[in-house]
C-alpha cells in the first residue's frame, strides 16, 4: 500500500464544474477534493498538483504537448527569425537545415539585398529566378 493513488479523480467538464464550485478553497484543497492525491503507507495524504493542473489544462482543451515527429527528441521549433550574435555571425539553426534536408558540406551562394540576405543552394536548379 505504498502511495496508493485515488482512482476517483475528476476529469473533463466534471472537473471544471467542481473547481468553479470550490472557488473559495486553496489550490491544494481543490486538487484534493477533486481526487488528485495519494495516501502513503504511513497514512499521509499527498496532493498531486501536477496531475491536477495537467487535468485542468486538458479539460480546458489547451494543447501543450506538440505531436512528436522524427526521432522523438524535443527541442525548440523554428521561429523563422534569427539574431545577429555578439561576434557578428548569423547562426542558422538545425531546425531549418533539417526541414530543408541539408547535409554537412552543402554549399550556398550569398546575395545581399538592401534589407535582406538571400541564400541560394549551389546546384539548386529548382529555385533559379534568372
Amino acid at each position: 500500500m505504498v502511495n496508493e493513488p485515488n482512482t476517483d479523480a475528476l476529469t473533463g467538464k466534471a472537473l471544471l464544474k467542481k473547481v468553479k464550485e470550490l472557488e473559495h478553497l486553496s489550490r491544494e484543497d481543490k486538487a484534493k477534493t477533486c481526487g488528485y492525491y495519494t495516501v502513503t503507507k504511513n497514512g499521509v495524504t499527498r496532493v498531486n498538483m501536477m496531475k491536477f493542473l495537467n487535468a485542468l489544462i486538458e479539460a480546458e482543451g489547451i494543447q501543450i504537448d506538440s505531436t512528436q515527429t522524427g526521432n522523438g527528441r524535443g527541442g525548440r521549433s523554428a521561429s523563422y527569425r534569427i539574431t545577429v550574435q555578439s561576434n557578428g555571425n548569423l547562426l542558422i539553426g538545425s531546425a531549418y537545415t533539417k526541414q530543408m534536408g541539408l547535409k554537412p558540406g552543402d554549399e550556398f551562394e550569398i546575395s545581399l539585398g538592401r534589407k535582406h540576405i538571400k541564400l541560394k543552394q549551389v546546384g539548386d536548379t529548382e529555385n533559379d529566378e534568372e
